[in-house]
């Protein structure tokens, strides 16, 4: 048997894919055990519990905040080393590595909660609206009207198509599953200590700026695929997808959630971003995009297709590699 052929990233990539596609978030699963992402949320907390004390000045705190990001990513990468060492020679190995890629992506549940929004605002009106998008986003969801509301459900969509779909393929084919654990433990470090409130300020900088630097790439690749994406729906413009992600992509205050963010603004010619109420103060960030900030739910229900042709075309993408380098190789 070849295994190596099995094994193949490209095609273990694809069925991960697929596996996210079809059962989402696996509940019943994950109600008798713990997520992996629960499980580094603890790691994180016992960690942030014993080295963020306030007491201790911000150089000491953001000193062990840097060790807190090597420890834990560092050994989330050595976790993914070993079961992918473990998995490498057996069917078996091959479909629980599958498994894990499908788990540690987000492509379903990311459209599950923002369609949730969409319903909330048509069915149940702002204070249901408030409640949906407030699982999805940090900001403070009783300073946001229905348009505000629906922004800021099609924001979370596009930096999450960054941070949950795209980003996570880019570190599996880079690194295998060592890359794809010590990223997804990088990005739930982010989201639950970089803020900018005072508490994080400098416990969580490292956390920030590495997810950051891990999140440059992919989130360009993913405004090319909300840009590519548009072309096959005549409701959105591909021109105007590209070209406000050109104008405004490096706009906005995050260095990663710009490009897809502009694009998809572009893409629906509305406008997304501009000032935004937080936990830790306003942000009074420029609008990306030219047209109108008075988003709808059927803006929402427009970004979700846009975004499932997305998924589409990514899926299509890793499909077609893994058969260009299948019928390459010999035998």
């Amino acid at each position: 048997m070849n295994w190596a052929r099995l094994h193949d990233p490209l095609l273990l990539l694809y069925v991960g894919l697929a596996i996210d596609a079809m059962c989402g978030e696996m509940g019943p699963v994950f109600r008798r055990i713990p997520h992996p992402v629960v499980l580094a949320g603890r790691a994180i907390t016992f960690f942030e519990a014993r080295l963020n004390r306030p007491i201790r000045s911000d150089s000491a705190r953001r000193v062990r905040g840097v060790l807190t990001v090597i420890v834990l990513v560092g050994a989330a990468a050595a976790l993914g080393w070993l079961i992918q060492w473990e998995c490498r020679t057996s069917v078996a190995g091959a479909v629980v590595e599958a498994a894990i890629i499908g788990v540690l992506l987000a492509q379903r549940s990311l459209y599950n909660h923002v369609a949730a929004v969409s319903t909330a605002l048509i069915h149940g009106g702002l204070i249901s609206g408030r409640l949906a998008v407030s699982q999805i986003v940090g900001r403070d969801p009783e300073s946001l009207d229905g348009a505000g509301i629906a922004r800021a459900a099609i924001e979370s969509l596009a930096e999450n198509f960054s941070d949950g779909v795209v980003a996570p393929v880019f570190c599996y084919l880079l690194l295998g599953l060592p890359g794809l654990l010590a990223y997804k433990m990088a990005n739930t470090l982010d989201s639950m200590i970089g803020h900018r409130s005072e508490r994080y300020r400098a416990y969580g900088w490292a956390a920030a700026r590495l997810d950051d630097l891990l999140n440059l790439i992919p989130a360009l690749i993913t405004g090319l695929l909300l840009v590519f994406a548009s072309i096959f729906d005549h409701e959105n413009s591909a021109v105007n997808a590209l070209r406000i992600m050109l104008r405004d992509g490096r706009k906005h205050r995050s260095p990663n959630a710009g490009w897809p963010e502009a694009a998809m603004a572009g893409a629906l010619g509305i406008a997304l971003a501009g000032p935004r109420h937080y936990d830790e103060g306003t942000v009074d960030d420029p609008y990306l995009g030219d047209g109108s900030p008075i988003a709808t739910p059927q803006d929402i229900n427009r970004a979700l297709n846009l975004y499932f042709r997305a998924c589409v075309i990514l899926g299509m993408l890793v499909m077609g590699a893994w058969l260009t380098h299948h019928l390459m190789q010999p035998g």
